[in-house]
């Protein structure tokens, strides 16, 4: 496989994780699809952006998270200029009350 993921290497994963029907589904597929630390990374860059949008500064971020500045600035600039991914889960999550 070349360095670029093929399109339907993606949709088979977003297909994947649509098939899943509970939280614990979820957590069983990521643990055995993610290395701890890629899992560490992800739900860090989750928090981060939670943190973002409720305007929150980089130095409580990085105090809290242990995010680098650069990653933060990742996530940042997926906020705002992203494809809204992070938005639309931050909405539905605020709405559940997580």
């Amino acid at each position: 496989m070349n360095s670029t993921i093929k399109e339907e290497y993606i949709d088979l994963l977003c297909n994947a994780i649509l098939s899943l029907k509970s939280k614990e589904e979820v957590h069983s597929f990521l643990v055995d699809v993610c290395s701890h630390a890629e899992l560490r990374a992800i739900s860090q860059r989750i928090v981060v952006a939670k943190m973002l949008s409720e305007k929150s500064v980089y130095n409580s971020i990085i105090k809290e998270t242990g995010a680098s500045t650069a990653t933060i600035s990742r996530v940042n600039k997926s906020l705002e200029h992203g494809a809204d991914g992070y938005r639309i889960v931050l909405e539905r999550l605020s709405k559940d009350g997580e």
